[in-house]
């Protein structure tokens, strides 16, 4: 039996260890781009490594790129979006777990079916709702929903979380005369930390990265987010290489790109035993 075990353990993070590699090479693959030349990215078969690692590329990037201006716009809707997710799906969250109300479970499945729907079946009434209200070119189409309980799966997530809350420490905060506000802001949410923090890195991911509402609501290169920026980066990528390439310099590509990932990757190093906590402890009550 010991032995069974020690062999199911050796496959077990054999298998692991083989998911993070294949999971690390193409962000290998992206770093050492970036610091390869453009004759070097162009051999068949490719080079794993660079002959001569081409640091300048980063300065080459860092100074003819605006970087400083998408950083903080994007920084801007992230923090924006995170504050209107917290302060909005913690509430949802409690309500749907603690409160019990008629159709309680049929408005929840409800909610979930929201999942269902790609972004791009609703973007043109979106647009066109935003349009009238004239918020087309500003930020408010990116982050006014999350301020109204936008983001279903931060309330799922949170949902299941609280439910792990044994329910006597609610009914004890109540007799003890705490508020419903107070019981949440004071008692769950601080329980419930790693799943709170799990919200705001999914959050910061999923704005941090978003191209798609970008790219519809904003038209003013000024407001433009990373991803956006990116692709400005892109067509005009050329004129920092003299317009002697003839193609895109797809080492300067990986270059931004690798730099526009760094604030991920230190996120999650921060965040990451909160975040797989979070995770796990979801869904251990439905």
């Amino acid at each position: 039996m010991h032995r069974r075990t020690s062999a199911a353990t050796v496959c077990l993070y054999a298998a692991l260890a083989l998911g993070t590699l294949v999971m690390l090479v193409p962000l290998a693959w992206m770093l050492l781009t970036s610091l390869k030349t453009y004759p070097e990215i162009l051999r068949n078969p490719p080079d794993w490594l660079p002959a001569a690692p081409q640091w300048q590329n980063y300065r080459t990037v860092w100074e003819g790129f605006a970087y400083y201006r998408y950083f903080l716009n994007s920084l801007f809707v992230a923090v924006m979006v995170i504050a209107g997710t917290v302060l909005t799906c913690c509430p949802a969250a409690y309500a749907f777990a603690y409160y019990e109300v008629r159709h309680k479970e049929l408005i929840f499945g409800a909610l979930l079916c929201t999942l269902m729907l790609p972004a791009q079946v609703t973007v043109i009434p979106l647009f066109k709702a935003f349009s009238a209200l004239h918020w087309v070119n500003t930020y408010l189409p990116l982050i006014v929903p999350a301020w109204l309980g936008g983001n279903v799966f931060g309330i799922f997530l949170l949902r299941q979380f609280f439910r792990t809350i044994p329910p006597s420490f609610i009914e004890a905060a109540r007799l003890d005369g705490a508020s419903e506000w107070t019981i949440l802001w004071r008692l769950v949410v601080p329980m419930s930390l790693p799943a709170v923090l799990t919200v705001v890195i999914f959050t910061f991911l999923w704005s941090w990265n978003d191209l798609f509402n970008p790219l519809v609501y904003l038209q003013s290169e000024e407001l433009c987010t990373l991803p956006v920026g990116l692709l400005y980066f892109i067509a005009r990528a050329e004129q920092l290489t003299g317009g002697s390439l003839g193609q895109t310099p797809w080492h300067l590509v990986m270059t931004l790109a690798t730099i526009m990932v760094l604030p991920v990757v230190g996120l999650f190093a921060v965040f990451q035993r909160y975040f797989v906590e979070g995770v796990a402890a979801s869904g251990v009550k439905g």
